[in-house]
């Protein structure tokens, strides 16, 4: 079975100023996250912007990634969209351009008819039909429905589905789902915010934003997690969850793009109607970042 143990930065979407696709800039990026001793990608993520890329654009994210993934690291792609129809199609053209897994956030839109019965039956369907893992993805905040810990143990009955990126934080919840399910299901913290906790319920790793922006820093804190080092791992959690907090909860998908672009790599601006961030508001992410010691060179071309 596919094994997740370790860090995977959730990879944003570059355009160019006219709100094209850039896959040469996305190439670009990885020539930094690739020095680092990283589990794999996952392309098409929330911080990827998945939901304001035409279909096309999407086969071209991955398309451009696979050519860039080196062969140890695993690559996850977001394959979750309205209809079940339209997420086994994406899922199967995932599959076909090398993707190892699914990750698959759940349909949201008609909410009051998201009953459990009718996303259990989304999964199952496309458990059934799909040539790869599947992983569940868990995002309330984005979605406005959080998966409950019966529904998701269900879930993990299936063979195919292999785990359970969360999002949400709900560290008892966690702690439910780990009791319950098969020994090889796998979770992962959605954000570096709660890692550490994620960790200690059970989790094998992270699917994380801030691994883009500071790769090493989350690789530490999940070795040192890993070899007990409970005085260290503490310390980092302590110094990551701030910086976290302002780049991917505060001010998002725009503030983890000027990161980027601040440490050298190629973040450019997010699809509209996401708004760039202010003066002000990056004068602060800039003083963030410099008092996390990254600053502009950090990554150099």
């Amino acid at each position: 079975m596919l094994k997740l143990n370790g860090i995977i930065p959730a990879v944003p979407t570059p355009f160019d100023a006219e709100g094209n696709l850039a896959t040469d800039k996305l190439k670009e990026n990885f020539n930094y996250w690739n020095q680092f001793d990283l589990k794999g990608y996952l392309m098409l993520g929330s911080n990827g912007e998945m939901v304001m890329l035409t279909h096309r654009e999407r086969l071209e994210v991955l398309e451009a990634a696979r050519t860039v993934i080196h062969g140890d690291k695993i690559m996850l792609a977001g394959t979750g969209c309205q209809s079940t129809r339209e997420t086994i199609e994406l899922t199967k053209e995932a599959a076909r351009i090398g993707a190892d897994a699914a990750l698959v956030l759940n349909p949201f839109y008609y909410k009051n008819q998201m009953t459990r019965k009718a996303l259990e039956e989304h999964y199952l369907s496309l458990a059934d039909a799909s040539p790869i893992p599947v992983l569940v993805y868990n995002m309330p905040a984005s979605t406005g429905i959080d998966l409950d810990a019966d529904m998701v143990v269900s879930l993990s009955g299936h063979q195919n589905i292999i785990g359970l990126k969360d999002s949400g934080g709900n560290l008892v919840k966690k702690g439910t789902v780990m009791d319950l399910v098969k020994s090889e299901f796998q979770v992962m913290a959605g954000s570096a915010g709660f890692l550490l906790p994620a960790l200690s319920a059970g989790a094998v790793g992270g699917i994380l934003a801030l691994a883009n922006i500071a790769p090493q820093q989350c690789i530490n804190l999940y070795h040192a997690f890993c070899s007990g080092e409970k005085e260290r791992y503490g310390n980092l959690q302590s110094k990551i969850m701030e910086l976290n907090t302002a780049v991917t909860g505060q001010w998002g998908v725009p503030a983890l793009k000027e990161a980027m672009d601040f440490i050298g790599m190629y973040g450019g601006p997010a699809r509209k109607p996401l708004m760039p961030l202010s003066g002000e508001e990056r004068e602060q992410l800039h003083a963030l970042l410099t008092g996390f010691s990254l600053q502009p060179g950090v990554f150099e071309k």
